[in-house]
């Protein structure tokens, strides 16, 4: 509990990464989220490492005034591509073939059933889903992970000054 009526009334922003970080690139939201945090990031901004996501994240996400969601995606574009939505319910994200998907999605609707206000930011990653078991993002996905973290810091910059 605070007692700086600021800090009380300042907007929540939370930045959640999603993945298997066992799964190679799979597990980029998490590696973003990660890079993000040894950042200095503009007052208010949480980042929170959602891992394979599942429904304790519903508190989280009901808790914040904007969400940046970060997550792998198999949605067609060529490898690499750092897509960025503003989806308003689950069947508006683009698919993956990610262990994660189904509960992502059930997390989401419920979320969004039960009146969650905040618009969700979507930075969708392509990858290749059939690439082998590694702690590693491939070179690719790293690249564009690098490309990931830097729109979020411009985002939230351009955020946090209007």
């Amino acid at each position: 509990m605070t007692n700086n009526p600021e800090a009380a009334n300042q907007e929540k922003t939370l930045v959640l990464g999603l993945g298997n970080v066992l799964m190679g690139d799979e597990g980029i939201g998490v590696h973003v989220v990660r890079a993000l945090e040894k950042h200095t990031l503009p007052a208010g901004v949480e980042c929170l490492d959602g891992g394979t996501g599942g429904f304790v994240l519903l508190e989280p996400l009901q808790n914040a005034d904007r969400i940046i969601l970060i997550d792998a995606a198999a949605d067609g574009n060529p490898l690499g591509t750092v897509t960025r939505t503003t989806p308003r319910f689950s069947r508006d994200y683009p698919p993956t073939l990610t262990a994660h998907d189904i509960g992502v999605k059930d997390l989401l609707d419920v979320f969004y059933i039960q009146g969650g206000g905040p618009g969700v930011v979507l930075y969708a990653i392509a990858i290749d889903p059939k690439q082998p078991i590694s702690m590693e993002l491939s070179a690719g996905a790293a690249k564009a992970a690098d490309e990931a973290v830097e729109r979020i810091l411009a985002e939230l910059a351009s955020n946090s000054a209007a």
